[in-house]
């Protein structure tokens, strides 16, 4: 097994109090379906600020910027793509980017 940390970036936004609905029942959905597999469900990100040699400047590093992280467990990377392939965040617009990690 190995550890496997989702990012997502881009989504809209619902509109109304029934799509907030649809989408938090389409992400329970998919959590419930990956079971033991979750490891961290992560949490969406707020502000952020850019830290690097030359100082710091608000906003994030990336455009679009990262709106927040799953962490998941997976036999490989490329099963791990499998598992986010029906993933909620793209059916709104929202792009999952998959990045297997190793111990140091």
């Amino acid at each position: 097994m190995t550890t496997v940390v989702l990012l997502y970036t881009g989504g809209t936004r619902p509109e109304s109090e029934e799509e907030r609905a649809a989408v938090m029942a389409a992400w329970g959905a998919w959590y419930e379906g990956m079971g033991a597999a979750i490891v961290d469900g992560g949490n969406p990100f707020g502000a952020s600020k850019n830290v690097s040699d030359k100082g710091v400047s608000d906003g994030p590093v990336s455009s679009p910027p990262i709106t927040g992280y799953t962490i998941i467990s997976a036999d490989s990377l490329d099963m791990a793509v499998e598992k986010v392939q029906d993933h909620p965040h793209l059916k709104f617009g929202g792009q999952v980017s998959v990045h297997e990690t190793f111990k140091m």
